[in-house]
């Protein structure tokens, strides 16, 4: 039998060390968009608010293997337990379970690849957003899955009592059903954000603190907004580039949960910035991780829509070259990354090609560059 999914320790705050920020519990939404809701909504949406922040609040705090918590595969299909060699190369490997509104215990095997839908809405978007993911990362980066070695993209549904969040965990993906907001399985912008970070995690270990956390955060908005892209083959001009859209519902103030094209306008009280100008300093959100990523969101939507086309195609390439690179320090900052940037452009395409002075050009309208030639 395969081996249990489960919630490994993971730790955040902005006072935890180094170890801790490695590994963040990094939620899609934001524990300011929570907490506006626990202190400004009706009697309903106080209660939610406070319970997804409650449960996010002991997700981060769980500090060793044993008081993590754990799902164990109940009782499944075994059509479902069919053990192969793997999937072959530029296949992915997903397996979604339900772990049935609870947050431990166990988790029942309900879709592994190939299986047919299924007659749940959350288990087969969860299976068709990993998917999409994937086929991104393969199709246009040659890489296979989140470890570029094939590893299984694991997906739970139902967790908790309508629990207002989606986090990826260091293992696999995990879905709330929503109060405040719709299922978190609807937004395939969420799934590609979330498992981004775990490519970020595998690559460059990127610190879940201040500018080198709001880069990891940024990171993901921009590959989450192009695995919605690719899968809807839409160019530049036609993308909204908006972080999850699909799961606010009608009493959300606003319109998602980011706006990459005009950071601070995405809901009512949006406190992304888009000019260094304006940077935030704050103890909150591991010292303004979802803050602080409206800067580099908006360089690179900047570089996107410069360079036309596809995003994924040239602007795309040197993020993610720029990921990879050996130079990516954990601790890097929006100036570090912006000139390693730079420097693959000029690698990938020329010194003096449109693609590496687009880059320059980028950077320097958010104030993250200045003087640099």
């Amino acid at each position: 039998m395969r081996s249990s999914p489960s919630l490994p320790p993971v730790h955040g705050g902005a006072a935890g060390a180094r170890a801790g920020v490695r590994q963040p519990h990094a939620c899609i939404v934001p524990p300011f968009i929570l907490d506006h809701f626990a202190r400004s909504g009706d009697a309903e949406q106080r209660a939610a608010a406070l319970e997804a922040l409650t449960l996010d609040m002991s997700l981060r705090d769980r500090r060793s293997t044993a008081a993590a918590v754990r799902f164990a595969v109940g009782v499944v299909d075994s059509r479902l337990l069919v053990e192969k060699a793997g999937p072959p190369l530029g296949q992915p490997h997903r397996l979604i379970y339900d772990i049935k509104q609870e947050t431990s215990g166990s988790a029942e095997l309900v879709r592994t690849e190939g299986q047919a839908p299924v007659d749940d809405a959350a288990v087969n978007e969860a299976y068709d957003g990993l998917g999409d993911t994937y086929k991104l990362f393969w199709d246009v980066f040659d890489r296979d899955s989140i470890d570029d070695n094939g590893m299984e993209l694991r997906g739970i549904v139902h967790y908790g009592v309508g629990y207002d969040n989606a986090f990826w965990n260091g293992q696999q993906m995990v879905f709330g059903d929503g109060r405040l907001f719709k299922r978190l399985t609807l937004s395939l912008d969420v799934i590609g954000h979330e498992l981004q970070h775990g490519v970020t995690e595998h690559e460059s270990g990127l610190l879940y603190q201040d500018q080198s956390g709001a880069l990891n955060e940024s990171l993901s908005d921009v590959f989450g907004s192009l695995v919605k892209q690719y899968k809807l083959q839409q160019t530049v001009d036609a993308a909204d580039w908006l972080i999850g859209g699909d799961i606010v519902g009608p009493t959300f103030p606003g319109r998602a949960l980011r706006d990459m094209a005009n950071p601070g306008t995405a809901w009512e009280r949006d406190p992304q910035p888009g000019h260094m100008d304006d940077f935030v300093v704050t103890m909150e959100d591991n010292g303004g991780v979802h803050i602080n990523s409206g800067i580099p969101n908006k360089a690179f939507h900047t570089l996107a829509v410069d360079l036309g086309g596809y995003g994924w195609a040239d602007a795309g390439a040197i993020w993610y070259e720029a990921l990879l690179h050996y130079r990516l320090q954990p601790d890097a900052s929006f100036r570090s990354f912006a000139r390693l940037t730079r420097v693959v452009a000029r690698r990938m395409f020329g010194r003096d090609s449109a693609q590496a002075v687009a880059v320059r050009d980028a950077w320097r309208s958010v104030g993250v560059l200045k003087s640099d030639p």
